[in-house]
């Protein structure tokens, strides 16, 4: 599974956000967050644009960090 997964769970630790919170922010279950955050199942990519937003209205730094460890690190990954 996928880079979301890593830096959506990174990130809910760092800054203390339930996957609940996130859920209820984002409007989907928790369950879909639980599936993200422990790599079940990937977010498609509209979603991680959404997953962005929500930590940016929960706790804007959340949201920088999530875009550094997914799409900076994606980056670098891709140099390589």
């Amino acid at each position: 599974m996928g880079k979301a997964g890593k830096a959506l769970k990174r990130v809910l630790e760092i800054y203390s956000i339930t996957q609940n919170r996130l859920a209820v922010v984002m409007g989907v279950n928790r369950s879909s967050v639980f599936g993200w955050v422990n790599e079940v199942a990937d977010p498609p990519g509209d979603t991680v644009v959404k997953i962005r937003k929500a930590l940016q209205e929960i706790e804007p730094a959340a949201a920088e960090e999530f875009v550094k460890l997914f799409w900076v690190d994606s980056e670098k990954d891709e140099e390589q």
